[in-house]
């Protein structure tokens, strides 16, 4: 796996369908301020994926110069319910941690699927990235970036209302398009 080929799609997808999309009002700044941190894992195993992010996770809050970390792992997790289940482990390694209240973890997979939705509803990418990753958040920046934007509870269904109206044939063929590395 190219690590930089897996970056660069990351980076296309948080430009192209992130921002873009405005599927996230709060990642232009960061990502024009080189704060996001895109760290392509070679894990192979859950074990090495774990300690991966636990390094990632006790990483971030000592370093003022990041704001999230994207954590990319495109050798492991690639079957999306094995992913979701993941979830909890990764959630358990921030209470561990005693992170709980510091750092946060957002999810996103290629094949990423709300519970109730069909395989192909349009809503799910608005959680569909190139590679399976986790979004380490702190907790402290999305509290004061919620408490300077108005309505945000109003972003998840602006953001499905968003997808949908694009179609799944476009949200595909846009996702295809950071994978294949097209501007």
């Amino acid at each position: 796996m190219n690590e930089q080929a897996v970056i660069d799609a990351t980076r296309q997808w948080v430009e192209k369908v992130v921002i873009d999309l405005n599927l996230c009002p709060f990642a232009r700044r960061e990502l024009v301020n080189n704060r996001i941190r895109f760290t392509v894992t070679g894990a192979q195993t859950l074990e090495e994926l774990l300690m991966e992010l636990q390094q990632e996770l006790l990483q971030l809050p000592d370093d003022d110069s990041i704001e999230t970390t994207l954590l990319i792992h495109p050798e492991v997790l690639q079957d999306f319910q094995d992913y979701n289940d993941f979830l909890d482990v990764a959630d358990g390694l921030v209470q561990m941690l005693e992170l709980e209240g510091v750092l946060q973890i957002a999810s996103f997979h290629p094949q990423y699927q709300f519970a109730g939705t069909a395989d192909d509803a349009a809503e799910n990418y608005t959680n569909r990235s190139p590679w399976p990753m986790l979004h380490l958040l702190r907790e402290s920046s999305l509290e004061q970036a919620i408490a300077s934007y108005p309505d945000t509870a109003a972003i998840p269904q602006r953001n499905i209302d968003r997808v949908e109206a694009l179609g799944l044939t476009a949200m595909t063929a846009l996702l295809a398009s950071c994978q294949q590395g097209d501007s």
